[in-house]
């Protein structure tokens, strides 16, 4: 039996470019795993990561937005997120992506995790932080991230989780994360 002591690690052989743009990478590794044959697995290369701020007000709640994703036909209540632009930090990327989005500028910014959502098909990394308050600046200056923008209760928030109004994986994981360990109340 493989495993459960003997090394499972696998040997790759090498990997090559299906497809390339600035957004994502496809490529087929050619792998090994331990006492098996060798074959292709697909492999999709991010090359920037992502970082998202769950804005926490202890008046108003959760800062989030309601948008429209075209690829699953989907709405929902997510935090600002986006990618980590060249040259900068993940907590610079969320502090930004969260001004752009919402018009709102994040108070202090602490860690909250970093992970790789689909480590057995994506290098995808996703940094996620909170943040203690937001000061109003302004209308968001892109303003084709969401429908709306709501300070929503935690309460709320809660329902809105447990009804499957916040299904993407950055979202639910921040928020999920803030209340189990963050001590988010």
């Amino acid at each position: 039996m493989l495993g459960y002591g003997r090394p499972m690690r696998w040997t790759v052989h090498g990997e090559r470019s299906i497809y390339e743009s600035e957004w994502v990478r496809l490529c087929l590794a050619d792998v090994e795993v331990p006492g098996m044959a060798r074959f292709e697995h697909h492999v999709v290369r991010v090359p920037c990561e992502a970082a998202g701020t769950v804005v926490h007000d202890a008046a108003r709640g959760l800062l989030l937005l309601w948008r429209h994703r075209f690829i699953t036909d989907t709405w929902g209540w997510e935090i600002p997120a986006g990618r980590v632009d060249p040259g900068e930090s993940p907590e610079q990327a969320a502090r930004r992506e969260t001004l752009e989005e919402t018009g709102w500028l994040p108070d202090r910014l602490s860690p909250l995790l970093t992970y790789q959502p689909t480590n057995g098909l994506s290098d995808q990394r996703f940094n996620l932080f909170l943040a203690d308050g937001a000061v109003h600046v302004g209308e968001p200056s892109d303003p084709g991230e969401s429908e709306r923008i709501e300070w929503v209760s935690i309460d709320e928030v809660a329902g809105i989780a447990q009804r499957g109004e916040m299904i993407d994986g950055l979202s639910l994981t921040a928020v999920l994360y803030a209340f189990a360990f963050a001590g988010l109340r």
